[in-house]
C-alpha cells in the first residue's frame, strides 16, 4: 500500500471503521486543539496543588516538603502504565481510551477533593495518575499518526499554546481558591473542561486502530515493578519517613527488575517497550538528553512555591501571580518556535538554548525576600520562553526518524522516561533542600537552601547539552523546514517488528 494511502487508513480507523464523523477531523489544527483539553486539566492541576502545598500540609497535619509524595505518586503512576498506553489504543482504539482515561482523571479529581489524609491524596493522585498515563500519551500519539511529519512542529505548537494555559491559570487560581476559599475545589475546577474534553473526542478523534501481538504480561510485570520499587525508594530517601535498610532494597530491587525487562525485550519478538528505538539517533537525543534536562525543570513546581511562601513569606495568590510569568513566557514562545527552528535547525537551539535554559534555572536560586518582583518576574519570563522552545524542539527531534509502524512504542518509551525524569526531579529537588537544611543547621525554607536545591538541579539539566551535541548538524532538517522539496519522510534506521 502506498505510504499516504496507508495513512489516510491510519486516520480512518483499521479495517475500514470510519469515525462516524471523519469529515470533521481537521489535524492541523482542530485535532491538537482537542487533545489539548487532556493536557490543559491535567497541567492546571499539578500546578494548583504546588502552589497551595504548604495550607493542604498544615491541613493534613505533615510537611509541606513531605507532601512531595503526593507529586511523585502521580508520576509513579504515570511511569508505571504508560508503558502500556501504546497497545492499549492499538487493541482498543485510541478514541475509546483517550474518552475513558480523562473519565478516570476525573474519579481521581473527585478523591482528591475528598481527602482527609496524606495517605487518601496519595491514593487518589494515583488513580489521576492512572488516567493521566493513558490520556496524554494516548493524545500525542493521535497527532503524531495524524499529521503529516513536516507539519508536526506546527501542530505540536496548536496542541501546546492552549495547554499552557493550565500553567499559567493554575498558580494564580490555585491561589486565590487556597486564599479565599479552600483547597479541595482546587481538584474540581478542572471538571467541566474535562467533560468538554470527553465530548470533543467522542464527536471529532478518530478510532486509529492498528494490529497487535499479544500484550507482553511479562515485561509489563518487569517494568511496572522495577519503576514502582526503585522510584518509591528514591522519593523516601533523606526524610525519615522509611527505614534505610528498606529504602536500599527497594532501590536495588527496582534496579534488578529493570535489568531483568532490559534481558527480556532482547529476546522477546514483540517487547512492550522497544529498546532497540534508543538505536535511533534523533530518538536517543530526544529521550536521553531530554530526560537530563527535564529533571532540572521538574523540580521547578515544587521548589519555586515553596520558597516564595516559606522563605519569602508570600501567600499562595502572590506566589501563584509570580510563578505564572513562567508559563506567560513559555505560551509566546509556542508562536515563534516554529520560525526558530527554521531559521537556526535543531542541534544550535537544543544546545545553546539548553545552556541558558539551565543557567536560568540556577538563578532562581539567587532571588531573595527582598529582590524586587519586576526582576523575578523579567527572569521567570525569559526561563519560560527558553524552556519551551527547549521542550518543542525535543518533543519533536524525538520522531523525526521514526516510522509510523513503530510510532506507538516511541511514543510510550518517550513519554514514560519523560515522567520518570520529572518525578526524579521533584525527588532529586526535595533531598536537595532537605541536605542543604542538615548542612547549613537552617530550616527547610531558609533561602540559602533553595540556591544549593536550584543551583543542583539546574546543573543537572545543563549535562543534556552533551547529549544534543551529538546530533548531526542537519538533524531534523524536515520538521525544521531545511528539507529540500521532494524529500521524503526519513525512516527508522532500526529494523520495525511487525505488530502481528
Amino acid at each position: 500500500m502506498p505510504a499516504a494511502a496507508a495513512h489516510r487508513s491510519r486516520v480512518s480507523g483499521h479495517n475500514g471503521e470510519t469515525p462516524r464523523h471523519r469529515r470533521s477531523v481537521g489535524p492541523q489544527r482542530r485535532l491538537p486543539l482537542i487533545i489539548a483539553t487532556a493536557l490543559f486539566i491535567e497541567n492546571m492541576d499539578s500546578t494548583a496543588i504546588s502552589t497551595s502545598l504548604p495550607q493542604i500540609a498544615a491541613e493534613l497535619g505533615t510537611e509541606a516538603v513531605a507532601l512531595k509524595l503526593a507529586l511523585t505518586t502521580y508520576m509513579l503512576a504515570l511511569a508505571v502504565f504508560i508503558p502500556v498506553s501504546g497497545w492499549v489504543a492499538d487493541r482498543f482504539g485510541a478514541r475509546n481510551i483517550f474518552i475513558g482515561a480523562i473519565a478516570v482523571f476525573l474519579l481521581g479529581s473527585l478523591g482528591c477533593a475528598a481527602s482527609n489524609g496524606l495517605g487518601q491524596l496519595v491514593a487518589a493522585r494515583f488513580v489521576q495518575g492512572v488516567g493521566g498515563a493513558m490520556m496524554v500519551p494516548v493524545g500525542r500519539l493521535v497527532l503524531l499518526r495524524s499529521v503529516e511529519k513536516s507539519e508536526l512542529v506546527r501542530a505540536l505548537s496548536w496542541l501546546t499554546v492552549p495547554a499552557m494555559l493550565g500553567p499559567i491559570l493554575g498558580p494564580v487560581l490555585g491561589g486565590a481558591i487556597t486564599t479565599y476559599a479552600h483547597w479541595r475545589w482546587i481538584f474540581l475546577v478542572n471538571i467541566p473542561m474535562g467533560l468538554l474534553g470527553m465530548w470533543l473526542a467522542w464527536r471529532y478523534v478518530p478510532l486509529l486502530r492498528e494490529p497487535v501481538a499479544a500484550l507482553d504480561w511479562r515485561g509489563f510485570l518487569l517494568s511496572a515493578g522495577g519503576l514502582a520499587l526503585a522510584m518509591f525508594g528514591l522519593s523516601a530517601v533523606g526524610r525519615g519517613l522509611v527505614p534505610g535498610a528498606a529504602i536500599a532494597a527497594c532501590i536495588l530491587a527496582g534496579a534488578g527488575l529493570m535489568a531483568g525487562y532490559w534481558r527480556h525485550a532482547r529476546r522477546h519478538p514483540h517487547p512492550l517497550l522497544g529498546l532497540d528505538l534508543l538505536r535511533v539517533p534523533t530518538f536517543r537525543v530526544g529521550v536521553l538528553g531530554g530526560s537530563l534536562f527535564r529533571i532540572g525543570i521538574g523540580a521547578t513546581p515544587f521548589l519555586l512555591p515553596l520558597m516564595l511562601q516559606l522563605g519569602f513569606g508570600l501567600n499562595p495568590l502572590q506566589s501563584g501571580l509570580v510563578t505564572f510569568t513562567s508559563t506567560a513566557g513559555a505560551m509566546f514562545m509556542k508562536f515563534v518556535a516554529p520560525a526558530v527552528l527554521k531559521r537556526a535547525g535543531f542541534r544550535p537551539v537544543l544546545v545553546w538554548n539548553g545552556l541558558l535554559a539551565s543557567l536560568l534555572l540556577c538563578g532562581f536560586g539567587l532571588f531573595r525576600a527582598d529582590t524586587p518582583y519586576w526582576l523575578m518576574v523579567a527572569v521567570l519570563l525569559a526561563s519560560g520562553c527558553f524552556r519551551s522552545l527547549q521542550f518543542t524542539s525535543l518533543n519533536a527531534i524525538a520522531y523525526a526518524e521514526i516510522g509510523q509502524d513503530r510510532m506507538s512504542q516511541a511514543s510510550s518509551l518517550a513519554a514514560m522516561a519523560q515522567q520518570v525524569s520529572l518525578a526524579l526531579g521533584v525527588t532529586i529537588g526535595g533531598y536537595a533542600l532537605s541536605l542543604a537544611g542538615r548542612l547549613t543547621g537552617q530550616v527547610d525554607g531558609a533561602p540559602i537552601n533553595f540556591t544549593f536545591a536550584f543551583l543542583t538541579v539546574g546543573l543537572i539539566s545543563a549535562l543534556s547539552t552533551l547529549q544534543m551535541r551529538r546530533l548531526a548538524p542537519d538533524a531534523g532538517a524536515e520538521m525544521a523546514g531545511h528539507a529540500q522539496a521532494g524529500r521524503e519522510v526519513a525512516e527508522p534506521k532500526v529494523e520495525a517488528r511487525p505488530q502481528a
